[in-house]
C-alpha cells in the first residue's frame, strides 16, 4: 500500500487478528489506528481494534506499549463521547493491573491520567482513576498519600451524590484505617458504604467485597459467629460469580470456626459441595491448623506455620488471629504441664512442650505477670516456683460489710435525732 495506515474497516481488523503472530497482529491494529479518518464507521472500527490491541499486548506483557497506547489514543479521545472514553482508558489500566509486576507502572501510568483528566475537564473519569490510583497506593502500603487523596476526593463525591462510586471509595477508605489500626474509623467507613449501597443497586460483586470487609472488621473484634455469616454471605457472592476471592471468603470461615473451637467442623466445610470446588493450598493449610487445634499440639501448629507460610504467615488477617490461637494453645498446654509441680527447672518444661527454653521463660513470665497461675522465676538456679492458690479470707469483706451497715444505722439515728430535736 501506498500509506502507512491500513482502512478502518472490519476486514481490516479480521486481517490483523488472523495474522501467523501476536507481533504481526498488534503492528497491523497500529496502523488501523493511524488512520486519519474520524467518520462513526471508522470511529467504531478504531474502538474494536482498540479492545484487541490491549487484549493483545496484555497477553504478551508489554506493559510499557500499553501506557503509550493511552497517550498515543489522546487525540481520538477528543472524537468520541467522554463515556466511551473512560470506558477505554478503565479497560487499559485494568489490561495493565493483569500484567504481574506492574504496580509503580500502574501507579504513575494513574497519576498521569489524573493530570489529562483535570487539564481536559473531565471529572467523571477524573474521579474514577483517583479512587483506582487511592486503591493502588494502598497496595503498594503509601497509606498517608491514599488517605489524603481520598479525603478531598470523599468531599467532592458526596456533592455529586454518585453512590455507586461513594460505596467503592468508602469501602477503600475502610479497608485502609483497617490497615492503620484504626478500627473504629474503619466501621465509620463501612457503615458509609453500607448506607450509599442501601440506596442504590449494587452488583453481586460489590456487595460481596461488602460483605467481605464487614466480616473481616467483625473478626478483629472477636465477634467470630457474626464474622461467619459475613463471610458465608461474601463466598456465597463470589463462588456465583467465580471470583478468585471466594478461596479466600472460604478459608476466613474456616478461621472463623477455628477461632470459636469448633474446629472438628472445618472437615466437614471442606468437603461439602462448595468447599471441593476450592481445595488446594489455602484450605490445606487451614485443615493442617484445625487439626493441630483438635489434638492441642503446638509441634503440629508450628509444623503447619512452617510448611504454609505463604497461606498463613503472609496473610496478614489470618496471621493475626492464628498469633493469638498461638498464644492461647501455648498458655493452656503450659497451665496443663506445670499443675503437677510446685517447684520445677524451666529446661524440664521446654523440653516436655518441644519449644526453645527461653520463648518458654519469657510466655511464662508474661502469664506470671497477667495472673494466669502464681507463682515466680528464680532465673539463678533456672527453675519455675508455683505457689498454691491463696485462698480468699471470708473475714475482711464480712468486717467491711459490717462497718458499712453500722454506717447506715449511725446515720439513720442521726435523721431521726435531728427530726426530734426540731
Amino acid at each position: 500500500m501506498s500509506t502507512s495506515y491500513l482502512p478502518a474497516t472490519t476486514d481490516s481488523v479480521a486481517q490483523a487478528l488472523e495474522a501467523k503472530t501476536p507481533s504481526e497482529s498488534i503492528s497491523l491494529l497500529y496502523r488501523i489506528l493511524e488512520n486519519p479518518s474520524s467518520s462513526p464507521e471508522a470511529l467504531r472500527i478504531k474502538e474494536q481494534a482498540i479492545t484487541n490491541l490491549s487484549d493483545l499486548l496484555r497477553q504478551e506483557n508489554r506493559a510499557e506499549d500499553l501506557r503509550s497506547l493511552l497517550t498515543q489514543l489522546r487525540p481520538y479521545f477528543s472524537l468520541i463521547p467522554k463515556a466511551k472514553t473512560a470506558k477505554i482508558v478503565r479497560s487499559i489500566i485494568d489490561a495493565v493491573a493483569k500484567i504481574p509486576g506492574t504496580s509503580d507502572l500502574q501507579i504513575s501510568l494513574c497519576k498521569e491520567m489524573v493530570q489529562w483528566t483535570r487539564a481536559e475537564k473531565r471529572t467523571f473519569l477524573r474521579q474514577r482513576v483517583e479512587a483506582r490510583l487511592a486503591a493502588l497506593l494502598m497496595d503498594d502500603e503509601e497509606y498517608i498519600e491514599a488517605l489524603s487523596l481520598l479525603s478531598g476526593l470523599i468531599k467532592e463525591v458526596r456533592r455529586l451524590d454518585d453512590k455507586l462510586l461513594l460505596v467503592d471509595i468508602n469501602l477503600l477508605e475502610s479497608k485502609l484505617h483497617f490497615s492503620l489500626r484504626n478500627l473504629p474509623k474503619a466501621k465509620a467507613a463501612l457503615t458509609a458504604a453500607r448506607t450509599a449501597a442501601n440506596a442504590i443497586y449494587v452488583p453481586p460483586a460489590q456487595q460481596g467485597t461488602i460483605d467481605l470487609q464487614s466480616g473481616i472488621l467483625h473478626a478483629e473484634e472477636k465477634d467470630y459467629k457474626t464474622a461467619y455469616s459475613y463471610f458465608f454471605e461474601a463466598f456465597e457472592a463470589f463462588n456465583a460469580l467465580e471470583d478468585p476471592r471466594a478461596v479466600f471468603s472460604l478459608k476466613y470461615m474456616l478461621l472463623c470456626k477455628i477461632m470459636v473451637h469448633q474446629a472438628d467442623d472445618v472437615s466437614g466445610v471442606i468437603s461439602s459441595k462448595a468447599g471441593l470446588q476450592y481445595v488446594g493450598p489455602e484450605l490445606d493449610a487451614m485443615k493442617a491448623v484445625a487439626d493441630a487445634h483438635s489434638k492441642r499440639s503446638l509441634k503440629l501448629f508450628e509444623t503447619a506455620l512452617r510448611d504454609f507460610r505463604a497461606q498463613l504467615e503472609e496473610d496478614p488477617i489470618v496471621h493475626r488471629h492464628l498469633s493469638s490461637l498461638y498464644d492461647t494453645l501455648l498458655e493452656q498446654n503450659l497451665c496443663r504441664l506445670i499443675e503437677p509441680f510446685s517447684r520445677v527447672e524451666i529446661s524440664h518444661i521446654a523440653e516436655l512442650i518441644e519449644l526453645p527454653g527461653d520463648h518458654v521463660e519469657k510466655k511464662l513470665s508474661q502469664m506470671i505477670l497477667d495472673k494466669k497461675f502464681a507463682g515466680t522465676l528464680d532465673q539463678g538456679a533456672g527453675c519455675l516456683i508455683i505457689f498454691d492458690d491463696p485462698k480468699t479470707d471470708a473475714l475482711y469483706p464480712a468486717t467491711l460489710e459490717t462497718i458499712s451497715n453500722i454506717g447506715k444505722v449511725v446515720d439513720s439515728l442521726y435523721v431521726r435525732s435531728a427530726k426530734i430535736m426540731a
